[in-house]
């Protein structure tokens, strides 16, 4: 089972995403509060995934995710926002988060996403990734394509399906690679791009691939 705790502010967002998630047969929402109960309820139940309203008044999420940084089994975190564009959407990509999902995300999509994100994958919706690339990381000028072209062919391929948030595994069944393999590239292709995490990475991937100019 995919144990998961869902932190807003709102009782009737806290409910809904509980009912979606408690549907599916692998996944258990172990707690859904509000932001002052967020932490205790995490370090209690130890859940495999958050996910964590970016913008709740007194303890926001950002808080929460920066209180998270130094957890010894620190849990994979997915952000919830309501708009696209919110600006703090940078400073939880540069505080560990593993994906964004706006709230409004069709609700048979919800369990997958939970999946993907359990999985190590990476789980951006598509507004927000647009906005994301649009303005990656506060770096306009950002040339990814430069980037990208440090890569080799195979971490390439690699880096082309990281923004489908597949997992290791599932890459590795696309490419025909073990999970070790892809684990191995995955490590390179941060390193060569400078970025800390799949997701940052999988935004330049994405930015690489557009044909407009965003400076």
């Amino acid at each position: 089972m995919i144990r998961v705790v869902v932190v807003d502010d709102e009782a009737l967002v806290r409910s809904g995403f509980a009912f979606i998630l408690n549907a599916a047969d692998d996944i258990e929402v172990v707690a859904a509060v509000d932001g002052p109960d967020a932490l205790a309820a995490i370090r209690a139940l130890r859940p495999d995934v958050v996910l964590l309203d970016i913008r709740m008044p007194g303890l926001s999420g950002l808080d929460i995710l920066a209180a998270l940084r130094d957890e010894a089994e620190r849990p994979v975190v997915g952000i919830l926002t309501t708009f696209a564009s919110d600006e703090s959407i940078t400073r939880a990509l540069r505080d560990g988060a593993s994906g964004f999902l706006v709230k409004d995300t069709d609700p048979a999509h919800l369990a997958a996403m939970v999946r993907s994100l359990s999985a190590g994958g990476v789980v951006l919706s598509p507004e927000v990734c647009r906005s994301l690339v649009d303005g990656f990381a506060g770096r306009p000028d950002l040339d990814a394509a430069r980037r990208v072209a440090l890569l080799t062919g195979r971490e390439r391929d690699v880096l082309g399906c990281l923004p489908t948030g597949d997992s290791n595994a599932e890459i590795g069944r696309r490419l025909h690679l073990s999970s070790a393999t892809v684990k191995d590239h995955v490590s390179s292709i941060l390193s060569k791009l400078s970025v800390s995490s799949r997701v940052e990475a999988a935004l330049i991937a994405e930015r690489a691939s557009s044909p407009t100019d965003r400076r």
